[in-house]
């Protein structure tokens, strides 16, 4: 192979544009649809989309950026993770609006029955739900934070905004039942506060931080101590 060839081998990055072809864009005959309503909602279009930004540079790109590395800085300090955007769902559990990151998310499934388990020890544990012909533990987000289980929780009355969020984190597979979806939302580390100690937000020993998002103040979870909860519950 020449280096032309290999070149073009490196920084060529296989990406199924499903959006352009089945989705918003396209046909929209995308079954993931009737869960996300629109691409932008999806995990499998964030995960390309990080997939293309985490490509190596081509030529052109490699000289720019020796180009604009080798500039003079400016002269207020500037930290390089600050330019850092991270992607996170933002859905809501009874009244608190919370954001996992993307990268722990695998699918978003329509409402579908949680068969209770006998003797179960923890009330975080609902129980089981087929997904995909593999039964898989339905953890409860809203136990996991101590939310008040009146305060809503139960989505629509139609169920029309019930949502089953599927992630895994070093493990296999949880699911958690959410009230609704609002979307992906992209953030820099500037963007994101630690929780005041003066807020009582349920969230606040899950999560890394609140955000300001369309309006609403966001609970960003941390996924480490979000999964060790998970786990200590099916203990």
């Amino acid at each position: 192979m020449n280096r032309a060839a290999a070149a073009i081998d490196e920084t060529t990055i296989d990406v199924d544009d499903c959006w352009n072809r089945i989705g918003t864009r396209g046909d929209r005959t995308c079954e993931r649809l009737n869960d996300c309503l629109r691409c932008l909602n999806c995990p499998v279009y964030a995960y390309h989309a990080a997939k293309l930004l985490e490509r190596p540079l081509d030529g052109a790109e490699m000289a720019d950026t020796t180009r604009r590395m080798s500039a003079p800085a400016a002269p207020h300090g500037h930290d390089a993770d600050a330019d850092t955007r991270h992607a996170a769902l933002a859905f809501r559990v009874a009244d608190e609006w919370l954001a996992l990151p993307i990268g722990v998310l695998r699918e978003i499934a329509g409402t579908r029955p949680i068969h209770s388990l006998p003797h179960r020890r923890n009330s975080a544990v609902r129980g089981v739900v087929n997904i995909r012909g593999t039964l898989r533990i339905a953890i409860s987000i809203g136990a996991l934070l101590g939310l008040d289980a009146g305060k809503g929780g139960s989505g629509g009355g139609d169920g029309r905004f019930t949502r089953l969020l599927v992630a895994a984190h070093q493990g296999e597979p949880v699911v958690f039942p959410v009230d609704e979806v609002e979307g992906v939302l992209r953030f820099g580390a500037s963007d994101w506060v630690p929780v005041p100690a003066t807020v009582g937000r349920a969230s606040a020993g899950l999560s890394r931080g609140v955000l300001s998002w369309r309006g609403k103040s966001v609970g960003l979870l941390d996924d480490d101590r979000l999964f060790d909860a998970v786990t200590r519950s099916m203990r």
